[in-house]
C-alpha cells in the first residue's frame, strides 16, 4: 500500500521517488501541479494526475 501524505509538498519532501518525478516534469506542468494541488498526497496520485494533465493539453491542440 502506498503511503499518504499531507499535500504535494510534503510528498515531494518525504518520498524521494516522488520529488525524483517531479523533477523530470516540465517546469509549466510543476508550476500547474504546485498551484492547483488537489490534493495529491501520494505518488500514484500524482503520476495519474500528470496523465489526465497531459491529456487534457493533447485535446486542446
Amino acid at each position: 500500500m502506498n503511503p499518504s501524505y499531507l499535500c504535494l509538498t510534503d510528498l515531494l519532501d518525504q518520498n524521494p521517488s516522488a520529488y525524483e518525478y517531479f523533477q523530470t516534469l516540465p517546469p509549466s506542468m510543476q508550476d500547474r501541479l504546485r498551484r492547483e494541488d488537489d490534493g495529491v498526497i501520494s505518488f500514484n496520485q500524482l503520476q495519474a494526475r500528470v496523465a489526465h494533465l497531459r491529456a487534457a493539453e493533447r485535446t486542446k491542440r
